[in-house]
């Protein structure tokens, strides 16, 4: 899994397929503020007036530490991803109250439930826009009559304005060089790093979609937009200053 190798296959695979099944995403981001993850969970269920034992979906799951999470506060969790390896690692960890799938979050789930959570930038990383749609339509799909969705995204304007072309960063005894970009309306960060003696280049894209962005969507899928965040404590969106773009509809 050389350069030119990975570079390839990244011209004929999802960069998501290969990048989020690797070892090496996950020791990318491993420093992620566990404590305002859970502080963000605890203030969105409160929010929802979801009860102990309501069903929560958690669309892209990863290896499950928000899945996780909410069971132990009580609630009845599924968590789905498309990659292979982080679900086998999270199904360690099920019980009565919290289960692990492979899925595609573009298709519906068959079964409904009280709220489907998509947390942190989890969207948008699709090249075409009909995909980032049939999602929504998805969600929509997977919701109880009285159920609602999430959509956690990042602020694309602050984003942009705040991009740091080039960085370093040391995790354990790997230096990950770090690029970023916005191109043909995507925010790219491609990662390169040498492990071992092998040289690994990986790539992420994320649509730069907008609140009026989602809004199209949401009326194309006809889902109702029930209110707009800016940040975990769910104080008003604003677009030069909010770091995130918290959605909820039903």
């Amino acid at each position: 899994m050389q350069g030119e190798t990975i570079t390839m296959q990244k011209e004929t695979e999802a960069w998501y397929a290969s990048w989020f099944n690797t070892p090496y995403y996950h020791q990318l981001y491993k420093d992620r503020d566990h404590r305002e993850a859970a502080e963000f969970m605890n203030t969105l269920t409160s929010y929802l007036k979801l009860e102990k034992n309501s069903t929560i979906l958690d669309l892209a799951c990863g290896k499950g530490r928000h899945a996780k999470y909410l069971s132990r506060k009580g609630f009845d969790v599924t968590g789905v991803d498309l990659s292979e390896e982080s679900i086998a690692y999270a199904k360690q960890f099920e019980n009565d109250r919290l289960h692990f799938e492979i899925h595609d979050m573009c298709e519906p789930y068959p079964k409904k439930f009280d709220a489907v959570f998509n947390l942190f930038t989890s969207y948008g990383y699709f090249e075409n826009d009909i995909d980032n749609l049939r999602t929504i339509q998805a969600i929509n799909a997977e919701l109880k009559p009285d159920g609602y969705g999430v959509i956690d995204f990042l602020n694309v304007k602050l984003a942009i304005k705040n991009l740091v072309p080039s960085e370093k960063k040391k995790v354990d005894d790997i230096v990950f060089d770090i690029e970023k970009y916005v191109e043909n309306g995507f925010i790219v960060k491609n990662i390169r790093f040498n492990d071992k003696g092998e040289n690994f280049f990986f790539t992420e894209r994320v649509k730069a979609l907008t609140l009026d962005d989602f809004k199209a969507f949401f009326k194309e899928a006809n889902v109702e937009l029930k209110a707009v965040f800016g940040d975990y404590h769910l104080n008003e969106f604003d677009e030069n200053t909010s770091e995130r773009l918290i959605l909820i509809f039903h």
